[in-house]
């Protein structure tokens, strides 16, 4: 989280939920199948429930997914039964969980919340609820959680969980890109195979993401490393949009690129106005970012969408 407080925006300038469910059934239309609800942190929205028990009844749309600090997860919405279970029966199979360290202090540090065992419990609810898929997010942090990469790999691993290593990317600011911060995913892979052995390529293996898996030797157990920054092909297969809450599509999280759909959805425009707006956006989607050379951040991640 950014160290200042984040603004919240008015009601009116944020896409309601009427809004956002009409868009995605355009995207829809144009062969949109999978749809991610992302953060900051998703949970905090009054009424997110009744969102993503929605999400099934598009046509077209058949896979559902949530990232999350997962701190939420384990809330009780009644007795008995916590947000996750909740989130299962809307129709939910995936949940991404960000967890970039097992320390307590070091959590409260990097997030400025003491919320470390609410993470924890988020997890533990998110199993209990059976959701297709858990994956938890580490971000390489150099200075930071390099101790941490065989303890998350214990944890993941005793509870069945993939577990994928993130490289920083300069989303909110470029201060990031130096030798006392950023840790690429080779470095990180070589302090894996250090304590278990050359790691074993899994390219069949695929997520609804661009990480690249393996399997730890004489384990059932993957890993996966996403290579934003070192990785030259990262770009090649990426066929995301992102819809912030306040009406922009990003053809692309590392570039500035953004149009504003709320304005013609809020002067009327037709479904096939819309229609045609999405694929002029998907027309100025980049052959890649520009996180290594030109990119300017613009927004705070909490703005656009994990």
């Amino acid at each position: 989280m950014p160290g200042e407080l984040h603004e919240w925006l008015p009601r009116e300038e944020i896409l309601t939920f009427e809004e956002t469910l009409r868009l995605i059934g355009i995207a829809a239309q144009l062969g949109v199948s999978k749809i991610r609800i992302t953060g900051g942190e998703p949970l905090t929205r009054r009424g997110v429930l009744d969102l993503m028990r929605e999400l099934p009844k598009i046509s077209g749309i058949r896979d559902i997914g949530l990232s999350t600090n997962g701190t939420l997860l384990a809330r009780e919405i009644e007795t008995g039964r916590t947000t996750a279970a909740a989130l299962r029966d809307a129709g939910v199979r995936s949940v991404n969980i960000s967890l970039d360290t097992l320390d307590g202090d070091f959590y409260a540090q990097i997030t400025g919340r003491d919320f470390h065992q609410a993470a924890l419990a988020g997890i533990d609810a998110a199993m209990n609820a059976r959701f297709e898929q858990i994956k938890l997010n580490a971000v390489l942090m150099r200075g930071r959680n390099e101790d941490q990469l065989l303890p998350l790999i214990e944890f993941a691993g005793a509870r069945n969980l993939i577990l994928r290593f993130i490289e920083l990317m300069p989303v909110s600011t470029n201060e990031v890109l130096n030798e006392n911060n950023f840790m690429p995913i080779a470095e990180a892979r070589r302090a894996i195979e250090s304590r278990y052995g050359n790691l074993i390529p899994e390219p069949s293996f695929r997520t609804n993401g661009p990480a690249t898996y393996y399997q730890i030797p004489g384990r059932e157990q993957r890993v996966g490393f996403i290579g934003a920054m070192t990785n030259l092909h990262f770009c090649e297969s990426c066929n995301k949009l992102r819809l912030t809450c306040d009406g922009k599509l990003r053809p692309c999280l590392g570039s500035a690129l953004e149009f504003d759909i709320m304005k013609p959805l809020r002067a009327g425009a037709s479904d096939s106005e819309l229609l045609q707006f999405f694929l002029d956006v998907v027309d100025r989607k980049p052959q890649q970012h520009d996180f290594r050379e030109s990119y300017k951040p613009g927004r705070k991640m909490v703005a656009i969408g994990g």
